[in-house]
């Protein structure tokens, strides 16, 4: 079992009771709370076990190059070097394996959780569903540190720049001052907005309309808003749903003739043909990377690593590990983590939508041990009550109150 251990002084106990289900109504509650737990949990299992192979493998075209993808014989085996180590593996583990918290130490936020966890606070913070243009950037200023490691990059630190020069969302992620827009940032962090309306996808698209246009715009923001989709969809059916018949629903809101609901139909086609997963991956990363079909032309703009954090080649990596993982959280996360490219942001994304789906104490069963709720949000923000420290059950009662805020408002 891996750790993620944080300095003692950070480490404290704190109640995760839920209240006794002693009627109907306060069942449904208790419920709830755990599926909010569970996204959160689920995510940060997926997030920090895809960071050990995070840019690991990102093909042979462009100005970085790498060895053979990965397949699943490789996990449980070492960790190779990615794109910015050398000859060295990753911190998080020498091995590739599911990174499990125990209770007695802390998960550390995360690219691919702290905006989330802001944008929720936000929503609290301000009472309403529908952030305003000043109210997003006062609390990226405000949770964000601006000079020193920030955790930010692409498109993300490109709009954080912008807003220090007082412009305001959606012009920080307008091509004509982001250049950036297409990167994979927006994706990452907005789909959070779908569980606050389940079952309602066009609610949820509307509160996410303007995050997900503070750092993306064409095709990258309808990818960000296929994942709102998901998440609002798998919002109302709950464990037991086939993601594959969401994916398809969700297909529908991606627009013909655009690169991503090609991805997601050539992912389809082969999954649905019975064709295993990494063929799927090599054929994707031929298709998209090498013959820049469907309009996706990253490569021939020569940007860093191929765009290997690009929106759209992980979205395609993304609909692999969701289609081939079949709903099954471990079979998700692992093929998400050695599928390539930029593997911590899919996994996390699928983590979160099917810990949601299972609720936490599933997930601490499916792997057979109970895990930490604690969550350390300060590792990479700042400026939030408790010194950054936090937990999910605070959190998870925290978005069951937007939701509900959402529904009173209409």
């Amino acid at each position: 079992m891996l750790r993620l251990l944080l300095p003692c002084s950070l480490i404290f106990s704190l109640c995760t009771c839920a209240p006794s289900p002693s009627e109907p109504r306060k069942s449904a509650k208790t419920a709830l709370q755990d599926q909010f737990e569970g996204f959160w949990l689920g995510q940060c299992i997926a997030n920090w076990t895809g960071l050990i192979t995070e840019m690991d493998k990102i093909g042979e075209v462009g100005n970085i190059k790498t060895a053979a993808f990965y397949t699943r014989a490789d996990w449980g085996g070492p960790d190779e070097p990615n794109i910015w180590s050398g000859d060295s593996i990753s911190k998080i583990s020498p091995i590739i394996d599911f990174v499990l918290v125990p209770p007695d130490s802390v998960w550390g936020a995360d690219d691919d959780t702290d905006i989330e966890y802001m944008y929720q606070h936000l929503l609290a913070q301000h009472e309403t569903p529908l952030l305003r243009p000043e109210q997003i950037a006062a609390g990226w200023m405000e949770h964000i540190h601006h000079e020193e490691e920030n955790y930010l990059w692409v498109s993300n630190q490109r709009a954080l720049d912008l807003m220090l020069s007082d412009t305001l969302p959606p012009l920080t992620g307008d091509p004509r001052y982001n250049e950036h827009y297409a990167m994979i940032d927006a994706q990452l962090t907005t789909e959070i907005f779908g569980l606050y309306a389940p079952g309602d996808p066009a609610k949820a698209l509307e509160m996410a309309h303007l995050p997900i246009r503070t750092t993306a715009r064409e095709e990258a923001a309808e990818i960000a808003e296929f994942n709102v989709v998901m998440y609002s969809l798998a919002a109302e059916e709950g464990d037991g749903a086939q993601v594959q018949r969401l994916g398809d629903e969700a297909r529908k809101y991606l627009t013909n003739g655009r690169y991503p609901a090609a991805m997601y139909d050539f992912v389809r086609a082969r999954y649905s043909a019975g064709i295993p997963w990494e063929q799927c991956r090599d054929a994707v990363y031929q298709h998209y990377q090498v013959d820049q079909a469907d309009g996706y032309d990253i490569s021939s703009q020569n940007i860093y690593c191929n765009g290997c954090f690009a929106a759209g080649i992980n979205f395609a990596a993304s609909i692999i590990s969701l289609l081939y993982g079949e709903g099954d959280l471990k079979e998700t996360i692992k093929i998400g983590t050695l599928c390539g490219w930029d593997s911590d942001n899919p996994t996390a994304t699928w983590g979160g939508m099917l810990g949601f789906m299972m609720g936490r104490k599933a997930i601490e069963e499916t792997f057979g041990q109970p895990l930490s709720s604690s969550f350390w949000i300060h590792r990479t923000r700042r400026n939030f009550p408790r010194q950054g420290m936090d937990n999910f059950a605070r959190m998870a009662r925290e978005g069951m109150k937007i939701r509900e805020m959402v529904r009173e408002q209409g």
